[in-house]
């Protein structure tokens, strides 16, 4: 081992490598000497070679190759292994010394890159194969999740590696996330092949928890919640973090309230490059698709891009729950001058299909009204008609395919800086993103009173519960067949500024987070037998048709600013502490406002500080532990506006808000990742309504007491095997009767095998989802009780693929997969989805088995 001392300056440098305006001229003298010598070194290690340092990059160098990683450290963690004969040759093999190790924390803040170790991992004596061999024989490479060295909260990272191998490519973020420990997923329509129907952390439930795109917050207008199939596919997505818990004081978004997702995606790659790549499988599957990579483009200030569109086409495993898609995504980054960074990201996405209209199956022995004792002797429409039923294709049905229909336009830009003014690094991003939904749906789907509720009829025929059914019938004609028309159309413009500084024995954190969101919310009562003509007569008073059930014009305003110190009290223990203040404002321009059906032009603000604190201890170099307390909160949702005087109702109600206590441990070496916590959250605030006297009263009341524990794990054997699992056991008690959570399984889990040598890749991985219950009714004494019995379910996948070593007669790089969903069959009701018009409950299942067999073809 050769230690040689270079001038930290032009080693942090990184996206630039060293420039004389930025050291003395004797510092600079020293890395030109350095640089020069680099081609006769076979190992490199710059700095102290303190063995502890050493240990950590070895590890921490086993993290996902800087081409996949996102951006999210600073702009020095640019890696150009592409050399020019230019003036910035040397910066480019400074680079290359440093930015293996500072990818490898990209999720965290950025640290210090004055030492580094290059040779095994990377350097000038070793081949491409040897570099990709060595980590294969890594647990943290193999991971399909771990935790961070560096988090102050359970955190659980998902490489691209794992992404790339194991999941569909038709698949949606909540397909990949839905490995992590205490997160629950349902996805009744295949993999990707919908949006999910339930995805949870923890059982907080979509619209509880933060969703983030490179950082910036996204979120439904009205209640918050996510739309999975319709912004990022698989193919961009570098990383993906799922933070269990609220997140420090720089943590923003509508909801920290019961954690955060982060989608980041990849990078551009440094090489031109086309790949052409698809997927074809079950239910009538086909996904092709193209990327072209610029590579580093001199001539244009090293510039780098890559654009990638593709096309999906499935017929779903539920019947009736087509889907047709389109996406294009680019991304470019390009330095400017010494120290910034730009990096402009768009895409544009387009959905349609019957997969949204999906309501739910009837299933025995729940086919009877939501009263108790809940059940009856009727079969559903799922034992008679199977687990795949999903709409109808007799147009006397409500549920027919051809009244069941949504169509889905989206887009996402942002234009980023990464710069530094003095000492202050800078990271700014400038966005808009927007979302266009237009659906049609039968008025009661599968709620109908004929053929097990499968048909909309005038009279019974008694295989659906007597007096639940919903008749066809409109003002036009007793046949006809009833239906709703509605829209939800958003737009969101906003501003992400972070810096961070040096100060005294630490760093300190500020910025702030605003976003301006215009919504346009609109449905109405239609005869799908008569052209989709008004099912209604008459106007409300300011000449609307009465056949409008809501038309909703409103803002929603968002100003977070936060401050936080990490305050080093020793070289191994940190103190991270902040305050965050959340401000948000809701104006209704209603002229026909949901539920109240009255005009509204209301405005209600709502604000909160929320304090956190966070203690991190490094161990050693690959073990850490951590203990965190912190407040999340929920912005209040729309529906606080629903009622003839938000006043009197809205005005009083605070925000929904947890409090969490939270301790855990990460350790991270080349054999194993191991991780564990302990948390402790009372959820406060909990807002419900009463009505008297006709008027209906938002109040805070009670509460939910979350309590568990988590652990993940990866072991590589040897050999190319590596053993990987992960449990989880979370409580969720309300306050009010004790009872656990509907809907939230208290025990989840992993477990699987992985092989990855050389051209190899193959994975056997199950999840397992306990026990719980669809919702909360009364026993027979009229007490709280949880009804209508979810069974555990254990879903096993498999995973091959072999990648093409030497370039023949497939180019090197060429790679082949099979994936298998689903292998036993396990077709269980998964989640109660909702009920028919009528109280009568419906089911989701799990979907059946399936195959894909993917592809890609790169072109150098």
């Amino acid at each position: 081992m050769i230690c040689i001392s270079v001038c930290k300056p032009c080693m942090a440098r990184g996206i630039a490598g060293p420039r004389k305006s930025r050291c003395s001229e004797a510092k600079h003298s020293q890395c030109q000497d350095l640089f020069t010598s680099l081609a006769r070194l076979d190992r490199i290690q710059t700095g102290s070679c303190n063995p502890a340092d050493m240990s950590q990059e070895w590890n921490d160098s086993f993290r996902q190759p800087t081409r996949h990683r996102p951006r999210e450290q600073s702009v020095m963690s640019r890696h150009r292994p592409t050399f020019k004969p230019s003036r910035l040759t040397q910066s480019v093999l400074a680079a290359l010394l440093v930015m293996p190790f500072a990818a490898a924390h990209a999720q965290t803040s950025p640290e210090s890159l004055g030492t580094v170790q290059a040779g095994a991992q990377g350097g000038n004596g070793q081949t491409a194969a040897e570099r990709e061999k060595a980590k294969q024989e890594s647990a943290p490479h193999q991971a399909p999740t771990q935790g961070s060295l560096k988090a102050g909260q359970p955190q659980s990272i998902i490489n691209q590696h794992y992404i790339e191998n194991t999941q569909a490519a038709t698949a949606n973020y909540s397909d990949i996330v839905s490995i992590a420990p205490s997160v629950v997923d349902i996805e009744p329509n295949g993999p990707g092949l919908g949006n999910s129907k339930g995805l949870s952390i923890r059982g907080f439930q979509d619209g509880q928890y933060n969703l983030t795109w490179d950082g910036i917050p996204v979120g439904d207008s009205n209640d918050f919640t996510h739309h999975s199939a319709e912004y990022f596919m698989p193919q961009d997505i570098g990383q993906i973090i799922v933070d269990r818990g609220p997140g420090n004081a720089s943590t923003i978004g509508y909801a920290t309230f019961g954690g955060t997702i982060s989608l980041l995606t990849k990078e551009p790659l440094d090489k031109p490059q086309t790949t052409l790549y698809g997927s074809f499988g079950s239910f009538g599957t086909a996904l092709l698709g193209a990327e072209f990579d610029t590579g580093v483009m001199k001539n244009y200030g090293d510039m780098r891009a890559f654009i990638d569109y593709r096309q999906l086409k499935s017929d779903g495993y539920l019947s009736g729950a087509s889907t047709q898609r389109k996406n294009l995504f680019i991304k470019a980054e390009k330095p400017v001058g010494d120290n910034s960074l730009l990096t402009f990201v768009s895409m544009v996405n387009r959905n349609s299909g019957g997969n949204a209209a999906i309501v739910g199956a009837t299933s025995a022995p729940y086919v009877s009204v939501s009263k108790y004792p809940y059940t009856s002797t009727l079969p559903g429409q799922i034992q008679k008609f199977g687990p795949n039923y999903g709409l109808s294709s007799n147009p006397l049905s409500q549920a027919y395919t051809g009244y069941n229909y949504d169509d889905f336009q989206t887009d996402f830009e942002y234009l980023g800086l990464k710069t530094s003014v003095g000492d202050v690094q800078i990271d700014n991003k400038l966005y808009t993103y927007a979302y266009y939904h237009s659906g049609w749906n039968g008025l009661d789907p599968n709620g109908g009173g004929c053929d097990y509720g499968q048909v909309n009829c005038l009279n019974p025929d008694g295989t659906f519960p007597a007096g639940a059914d919903t008749p066809n019938g409109t003002i036009n004609g007793a046949n006809n067949i009833p239906g709703q028309h509605m829209y939800l159309n958003y737009r969101n413009w906003g501003d992400l500024l972070r810096m961070h500084q040096t100060f005294g024995p630490g760093t300190l954190h500020y910025g702030v987070w605003l976003n301006y969101q215009t919504y346009h919310r609109y449905n109405s009562e239609i005869d799908f037998s008569d052209n989709q003509a008004w099912n209604a007569s008459g106007t409300y008073p300011n000449g609307i048709s009465k056949a409008v059930d809501r038309l909703i014009n409103g803002t929603f305003t968002t100003a977070q600013p936060y401050i936080q110190y990490d305050w080093n009290l020793t070289s191994q223990l940190q103190l991270r502490g902040g305050l965050k203040y959340a401000w948000f404002q809701r104006h209704d321009n209603a002229p026909v406002e949901q539920k109240s059906k009255k005009p509204l032009d209301y405005t209600q603000t709502w604000s909160k500080v929320l304090p956190a604190v966070e203690l991190h201890y490094a161990i050693a170099p690959n073990w850490s532990a951590y203990a965190q307390v912190a407040k999340g909160y929920l912005a209040p949702n729309e529906n606080l506006f629903y009622i003839p005087n938000p006043q009197t109702g809205a005005s009083a109600v605070e925000p929904e808000q947890t409090t969490n206590y939270q301790v855990g441990t990460t350790w991270r070496s080349k054999a194993l990742t191991l991780s564990g916590d302990l948390y402790n959250i009372d959820f406060t605030n909990l807002v419900q309504s009463r009505t008297v006297a006709g008027q209906k009263y938002f109040y805070n009341a009670g509460g939910v007491k979350y309590r568990g524990a988590e652990m993940e794990a990866t072991y590589y054997i040897g050999s190319g095997i590596s053993l990987y699992g992960n449990a989880a056991y979370n409580q969720a008690k309300q306050d009010s009767d004790g009872l656990q959570l509907a809907g939230v399984p208290k025990t989840t889990g992993a477990a699987g095998v992985i092989y990855n040598r050389g051209a190899w890749y193959a994975s056997l991985i199950a999840k397992y989802i306990g026990s719980n219950y669809g919702d909360i009714g009364v026993d027979g004494n009229g007490n709280p009780a949880g009804i209508y019995q979810i069974p555990s379910s254990t879903i096993l996948n498999a995973a091959v693929n072999y990648t093409v070593q030497d370039a023949s007669f497939l180019p090197h790089g060429t790679k082949i997969g099979l994936q298998l969903f689903n292998l036993t069959n396990n077709t269980k009701i998964n989640s109660l989805a909702g009920y028919t018009g009528g109280n009568v409950p419906l089911f989701y299942t799990n979907a059946g088995r399936s195959f894909m067999v993917n592809f890609s073809v790169p072109f150098q």
